[in-house]
């Protein structure tokens, strides 16, 4: 039996439901981020993929430079989207959960397509 899809939609259950318990009021938002962590979810359980492992080398010194200003970027930036739009309040923090999630289901979906 295919487990990945239960492991899955469990992921994705308890970030939904946690976020409507702990951050936000509005079932719509923890729906979307319930889909999101249940995609990224998906791809790690089904591919055996691993988040943190480096997939990317880059020899040039430019590229490795573009790559690290890139990341930082993609790691800063929903704290600034949050305290930008809410002011530092706890009311934006579904945006670095769904950022989160969104860069966790973008990189595990790419592994997993170029996967040999």
């Amino acid at each position: 039996m295919d487990r990945s899809l239960p492991l899955a939609a469990l992921c994705g259950s308890l970030v939904g439901v946690g976020t409507h318990l702990f951050l936000v009021a509005d079932w719509f938002v923890a729906l979307g981020l319930a889909a999101v962590y249940f995609g990224a979810a998906y791809f790690y359980a089904a591919f055996d993929l691993s988040l943190f492992g480096r997939s990317l080398q880059f020899e040039e010194r430019a590229d490795r430079l573009g790559y690290a200003v890139g990341l930082f970027g993609l790691s800063v930036s929903p704290l600034a989207l949050a305290d930008h739009f809410g002011h530092g309040d706890a009311t934006t923090a579904p945006i670095v959960v769904s950022q989160v999630g969104v860069v966790a289901f973008l990189l595990l979906a790419s592994r997993a397509a170029h996967r040999d």
